[in-house]
């Protein structure tokens, strides 16, 4: 059975930083590609960072020099560190998981957590 289990969201004033983890089980992590998609109120899920099997990266435009995505397959785990953050990043975060290269479409991913919110005010 596999398992995502996201840590680390909260509240956050705008400036501030946030680190999410997202710890996989059932799976064989080092051959995943993982992402983080967020979905704020009235949107759609967006990718917002994603980190492919072999360590390639991907962010969203909004994101780039912010956000860094980063993954330690020792501990089967996925990171996105969350710095300068902004009203705008409001939203609930998901962590993925599909097999090797990162996908933009949500409905490529066969995994996914339990998300968590992240609120950053002004």
């Amino acid at each position: 059975q596999v398992q995502l289990v996201e840590s680390g969201g909260g509240l956050v004033q705008a400036g501030g930083s946030l680190r999410h983890s997202c710890a996989a089980s059932g799976l064989t992590f080092g051959s995943y590609a993982m992402a983080w998609y967020r979905q704020a109120p009235g949107k759609e899920r967006e990718l917002v960072a994603g980190i492919s099997s072999g360590g390639s990266t991907y962010y969203a435009d909004s994101v780039k020099g912010r956000f860094t995505i980063s993954r330690d397959n020792a501990k089967n785990t996925v990171y996105l560190q969350m710095n300068s953050l902004k009203p705008e990043d409001t939203a609930v975060y998901y962590c993925a998981a599909r097999l090797r290269v990162i996908s933009i479409a949500p409905n490529e991913y066969a995994y996914w957590g339990q998300g968590t919110q992240v609120t950053v005010s002004s």
